[in-house]
């Protein structure tokens, strides 16, 4: 067939297909990310369960704040001591105490995200900023990627003042998942106080983190093995029994 016949068969069916896009164009849906998801949301108001520091749930709808990351509830830190403590969940706690202080919070919509979480600008009932209070405090980074340097000068002020996470050393929450996969995914729980009737019982803490060189029983191994997050680094052959020496 010659070339010259081919290309003007292709050109008289794109015509045609053209066309007939356009008759039936009321029925073909939008190719952009506001159909994905549907409208874009209304305001959320409500009492917020805490997830983690960056994360919480109002009314079934999860909503990540914008512009800014904090430790992973797995996360642990070093305080000015050098001794580890559970970053993540220190952060979460510090949320929960703020919003509790002033409820209910409304959260206003900026996009999604990968996990489908409604990413939005949050603020108490008394209108303080959850976002700017975490980050004044320590108890999570602002996060350039995202906030466009929307809280530089916060993020500046803290690390200067020495509170929360700078009173040691840490790792930038982006960056400890980047090296832990099984932290790349949000919590799926909001925040559990689960340790503190343990605690109160017992007399033992999970802060600091411990290694079996620090540890006196084997109860109290034991103790940590099961109520701790990072208890099961004590039982390294995975047998039940942390620290065997001891047992």
């Amino acid at each position: 067939m010659p070339r010259r016949l081919i290309f003007v068969t292709f050109a008289a069916a794109g015509a045609l297909a053209a066309q007939i896009a356009m008759q039936h164009s009321d029925r073909l849906p939008e190719l952009n990310a506001s159909n994905w998801f549907g409208p874009k949301p209304e305001p959320i108001s409500g009492v917020a369960s805490v997830i983690d520091g960056d994360t919480i749930e109002v009314r079934g709808q999860r909503i990540r704040f914008n512009g800014i990351d904090a430790p992973e509830s797995k996360q642990y830190c070093d305080d000015a001591k050098g001794f580890e403590y559970p970053c993540g969940r220190r952060s979460a706690e510090a949320l929960d105490t703020f919003l509790a202080a002033s409820r209910p919070v409304q959260c206003t919509f900026v996009t999604w995200d990968r996990y489908h979480r409604f990413v939005g600008d949050c603020r108490r009932a008394d209108g303080a900023s959850v976002a700017t209070w975490m980050v004044e405090h320590g108890q999570a980074l602002d996060w350039p990627r995202y906030s466009h340097g929307a809280m530089r000068h916060s993020r500046r002020r803290r690390g200067a003042a020495k509170v929360g996470m700078w009173v040691g050393n840490f790792q930038a929450p982006w960056d400890w998942r980047a090296s832990h996969a099984d932290g790349a995914a949000p919590s799926s729980q909001p925040l559990g106080m689960v340790s503190r009737k343990l605690l109160a019982q017992s007399g033992y803490s999970c802060e600091p983190r411990r290694y079996c060189s620090q540890i006196s029983s084997c109860d109290e191994a034991q103790w940590y093995l099961h109520n701790c997050s990072w208890g099961r680094k004590l039982d390294r052959d995975g047998d039940g029994v942390a620290c065997e020496t001891l047992c």
